[in-house]
C-alpha cells in the first residue's frame, strides 16, 4: 500500500457502488477532504460511470464489480462500501482479507452478532473498521453537544429526536423492499442514525419499547416507528422515523431540569451535497440561515416566542473523512467504531422484537 508512505501522498480510495449514498454523500466528500483521493468507483452502469466521470474527470477508474477492484487491492488504500444494505458484511469482509481499511455506510450488518465479528476480523487483521454515521456531524447534534457541556440544559430528562417526512407514496427499490435480506425498512435505515445520536449522549441503553407499521397502501416494510430507549443513567429518548407524516414536529426537543432546547428542520448538508454543492469551494459549509436556529428556553412554546434564540454550530460532514485519513495515516481514533455500531444494532434488534410481540426488551 505505498500510498500509505509519506504525508504528502495522498490515500488511494475504491469507492463500492455509486447509488444515493454513493453519489451524494460518499464521493464528494472523499474527493474534497485533503489527503484523500478519489481513485477508483465501483458500478456497472453506463450512465452511472459518465456521471461521476463528469463530476470526478477522466482521471477517475472503473471497476464492474467488488472481486474486480479487490483484485488489485495493493493499488487501494481504503475501501468505502455504500452498496446495498445486504451487500455491506460481504464486500467487508472480503477487503479486510484483502488487507484494506473499511469505511461502511450505516447500518453496518443486518445484526449486532454479524457487526461484531466484522469487528474482530479488523481488529485481528489491525485494520481500521469505520462506520458512516455522518449525523453526529449534523448541525443540531452539535449543538445540542454544545449546550449539554455548558451546563445550559441542566439534568436531561427526556430526549425527542424525529425523522419525519411526508411521502404517502412509496417510491420502491431495495430500501422499501419486504425481503429480510435487503435489511430495508426505516427502523435499521433511519433507525440507525436516531438510535446512534442517542447512545452517543446518553450511553448504554438498559430497556426497548417499539411500535412499528407499514401504513402506506402497498408499503412492504416499516414507514412509521417510534423506539422507546431507557437509557442505564435514567435518560428516556423517545425517536421517530416515519415516512407518514402529514406535519413534521420538530427536529429535536430535549427537556432538561432547568431548560429545554427545541429545534426544527434539517441540516443543510444533504440538501447542498444533493444541489451538487461541495465543502471548501469557497461558500461557507453546513451553515444555517439565522430564522432556523433552535431556542433555548422553559415554561413556554418556542413558536410562541418563549426562550432565546440558540445560534446552530455549522454542520461538518468533511470532518469525518478527515478523521478517517487521520486514523489511518496516524493512528488517531476511529471516528465511528463497529463496536458502537454493533450496540446500535442490538438496540435495533431489541426494536424490532418489541414491535412483534409488544413487549419492553431488556438488554
Amino acid at each position: 500500500m505505498t500510498g500509505m508512505t509519506g504525508t504528502g501522498t495522498p490515500l488511494r480510495v475504491g469507492l463500492v457502488g455509486y447509488g444515493l449514498a454513493g453519489s451524494v454523500f460518499h464521493a464528494p466528500l472523499i474527493a474534497t477532504t485533503e489527503g484523500l483521493t478519489l481513485d477508483t468507483v465501483v458500478t456497472s452502469s453506463p450512465e452511472r460511470q459518465a456521471q461521476a466521470r463528469a463530476e470526478f474527470g477522466d482521471g477517475l477508474r472503473f471497476a464492474a464489480t467488488p472481486d474486480e477492484l479487490l483484485a488489485r487491492a495493493d493499488e487501494l488504500d481504503l475501501i468505502v462500501i455504500a452498496s446495498p444494505n445486504k451487500t455491506h458484511v460481504p464486500i467487508a469482509t472480503e477487503a479486510l482479507k484483502a488487507g484494506l481499511p473499511v469505511v461502511v455506510d450505516k447500518p453496518i450488518a443486518g445484526t449486532a452478532a454479524e457487526a461484531r465479528e466484522l469487528a474482530a476480523l479488523a481488529d485481528e487483521r489491525g485494520l481500521l473498521l469505520s462506520v458512516f454515521q455522518n449525523r453526529r456531524w449534523d448541525n443540531d447534534f452539535l449543538t445540542l453537544r454544545k449546550l449539554f457541556a455548558d451546563g445550559e440544559l441542566g439534568d436531561i430528562w427526556r430526549f425527542e429526536s424525529r425523522f419525519e417526512r411526508w411521502r404517502p407514496q412509496p417510491k420502491g427499490g431495495w430500501r422499501e423492499s419486504g425481503d429480510p435480506a435487503e435489511i430495508g425498512g426505516l427502523l435499521y435505515d433511519l433507525g440507525s442514525h436516531l438510535v446512534d445520536q442517542a447512545l452517543v449522549l446518553f450511553g448504554p441503553a438498559a430497556s426497548v419499547y417499539a411500535e412499528s407499521d407499514a401504513r402506506r397502501p402497498g408499503a412492504l416494510t416499516d414507514d412509521d416507528t417510534f423506539i422507546a430507549i431507557t437509557h442505564r443513567n435514567g435518560v428516556r429518548s423517545h425517536l421517530y422515523a416515519t415516512a407518514t407524516t402529514a406535519q413534521l414536529g420538530p427536529r429535536f426537543r430535549v427537556l432538561g431540569s432547568q431548560a429545554g432546547y427545541v429545534k426544527y428542520g434539517l441540516d443543510p448538508q444533504e440538501a447542498d451535497l444533493r444541489d451538487g454543492k461541495r465543502p471548501g469551494a469557497g461558500a461557507e459549509w453546513g451553515v444555517e440561515p439565522e430564522a432556523l436556529w433552535g431556542r433555548v428556553g422553559s415554561g413556554e412554546s418556542p413558536l410562541t416566542g418563549g426562550g432565546r434564540p440558540e445560534p446552530t454550530v455549522p454542520g461538518t460532514y468533511p470532518a469525518y473523512y478527515a478523521a478517517v485519513a487521520a486514523a489511518i495515516r496516524d493512528g488517531a481514533p476511529n471516528p465511528v467504531t463497529a463496536h458502537e455500531a454493533a450496540a446500535a444494532l442490538d438496540v435495533l434488534e431489541a426494536a424490532r422484537r418489541s414491535a412483534r410481540e409488544s413487549v419492553v426488551v431488556s438488554l
